[in-house]
């Protein structure tokens, strides 16, 4: 009995065992340009639980880490900021046509928010949209021909102008082009245009996701950049896929899943909000609730009719961006 009764305890470990026994135990993350400290945390965080595994990390603009991938990056998974940038390896064949359908919330565990960062005490006094468009304010933020986080960006502009201006395109045209004409320069990614505001000292407002302003303001002090809150902004969802051909290639499915399926779970929810995310989990996003100001989101769905709407119509070649970003 007593035989039995360890031996029955040894098999329920094994089934509880998060351990992934005989199977690869490496993969690379492909990631977006400012997720750098999220996801070291995250991997650690799962790396506990699943001793001997190995988390590499790729981070860049996320329209050129889904060219990369196409090109020869082997990334098993992808945590992206842009929808489009993953349809485009569906397009490619790298990741399955129902991508959304494999995790909850439409594949995205967590969302942010385009927001801007101002130098401490707000000399400019930028509390909005439209203080971008002043003659004396230099905006910051990165090249939206490859960085997703400012394409939502461009589009939280738009969603913006649309309603000052009751739709009429031609004034939200020439609104969106005035920002964009008060940008110095139009670095690759979204880190890059953190360490040429805040560490070269260009500009007046930097605009990135609110995750990564909370995230500059505790490495750099209060005394030196504050957080700015604008009165709507455009609800950023961070998607997330396994990568399916390199995977495959790799024997690595059941631990890119695995890796993926972490992200929602509490820890890894958790985690998310101590580094700026929201999150969908409610008892998380209750723990972390005195942390966020409000703020009213709207979605792309409701303003722009979608992403393929948005892809055809701003971002495809020849479409509203390019004859408002030029070849800049």
């Amino acid at each position: 009995m007593k035989r039995l009764l360890i031996l029955g305890t040894a098999l329920a470990a094994l089934v509880a065992a998060p351990v992934l026994a005989d199977q690869p135990n490496k993969l690379l993350n492909a990631s977006y340009d400012v997720a750098r400290e999220l996801f070291a945390a995250e991997n650690e965080a799962f790396i506990k639980l699943h001793p001997g595994v190995t988390i590499d990390q790729s981070h860049a603009g996320t329209s050129k880490q889904a060219r990369a991938i196409v090109e020869g990056l082997e990334a098993d998974v992808v945590t992206f900021n842009q929808v489009t940038d993953i349809d485009f390896l569906v397009k490619q064949n790298f990741v399955s046509k129902d991508w959304q359908k494999n995790f909850p919330n439409s594949a995205s565990p967590f969302y942010s928010f385009p927001s801007f960062l101002v130098r401490a005490g707000n000399p400019k006094n930028i509390k909005d949209w439209n203080d971008l468009v002043r003659d004396d304010v230099k905006v910051v933020f990165p090249n939206p021909k490859t960085s997703g986080n400012s394409r939502y960006t461009y589009l939280a502009a738009t969603a913006y102008a649309r309603e000052v201006f009751k739709g009429d395109e031609e004034k939200v045209q020439a609104f969106v082009k005035k920002i964009f004409d008060n940008v110095p320069v139009f670095d690759t990614g979204g880190r890059a245009a953190t360490t040429t505001f805040v560490e070269r000292e260009t500009g007046d407002v930097l605009i990135t996701f609110e995750a990564e302003t909370r995230g500059i303001v505790k490495q750099y002090g209060a005394d030196k950049v504050q957080s700015v809150i604008p009165s709507v902004s455009l609800l950023s969802e961070f998607p997330v896929a396994v990568v399916d051909k390199v995977t495959k290639k790799h024997g690595t499915e059941q631990l890119a899943k695995s890796y993926l399926d972490f992200l929602y779970s509490e820890e890894g929810q958790r985690i998310a909000a101590q580094f700026g995310h929201r999150v969908n989990n409610e008892k998380i996003a209750a723990e972390f609730k005195g942390e966020f100001p409000a703020i009213r989101l709207v979605k792309v769905d409701d303003v722009f009719g979608g992403w393929d709407k948005i892809q055809k119509e701003h971002f495809a070649s020849g479409g509203t961006l390019d004859k408002l970003y030029g070849n800049r």
